[in-house]
């Protein structure tokens, strides 16, 4: 849902975007190259990061029957340390947020239990990701709480490490990324989005 709002919102606005995945599959249109690869193998990965200056990784958590969630961590980690070369945008979850000093959205009584799994899974790969010594730079964007499809309104609100709003549409999420990336402002460090 999110990585190919984000393709479209950097080709939109006229940046050549290779668009990978493990099919290769993605619209063939202006400014886009699609690529089938793994980006799990540390050799793709780094050829990637050699031939790009920015990576994004729109991968999260395992949702497959039997997969590992928990391993996301080191899966991110270990992204991290072979895009060196570029620089890393990760697309975050809304989990790990600060609703209080020291209690995250996940560990609320609200919070739907059937996405708990994956939401402390991208919560240990941020903490992981920020206690990393050779990386290069990175950022990690989390979203509202709630994250949907919606309208490209162009607008959002930004807030560091507490939710500054309740739902963002994924177009606009695409729109706060975009914007990131043209113009770094947290570098090293998580940020958030909402409508």
């Amino acid at each position: 849902m999110v990585g190919s709002r984000v393709v479209d919102e950097a080709a939109a606005r006229g940046h050549q975007v290779t668009a990978v995945n493990r099919a290769g599959s993605a619209q063939v249109r202006p400014n886009v190259t699609p690529r089938a690869a793994d980006i799990t193998d540390s050799g793709v990965a780094a050829a990637l990061a050699a031939e790009h200056d920015v990576v994004v990784s729109a991968i999260g958590p395992s949702r497959e029957p039997g997969g590992d969630p928990s391993a996301f961590a080191e899966t991110l980690a270990q992204l991290a340390t072979d895009v060196r070369a570029a620089r890393l945008v990760v697309v975050g979850g809304a989990g790990s947020l600060q609703v209080a000093p020291g209690v995250r959205l996940v560990d609320t009584a609200e919070f739907p239990e059937v996405h708990k799994v994956e939401a402390l899974a991208a919560a240990e790969s941020m903490a992981t990701l920020q206690q990393l010594d050779a990386v290069g730079e990175w950022t990690y964007l989390s979203p509202a709480p709630v994250i949907a499809p919606g309208e490209r309104t162009g607008s959002y609100v930004l807030g560091e490490d507490s939710p500054v709003g309740v739902t963002i549409s994924a177009e606009d999420f695409a729109v706060a990324l975009v914007d990131e990336i043209e113009q770094p402002a947290h570098t090293g460090r998580r940020f958030t989005v909402a409508n």
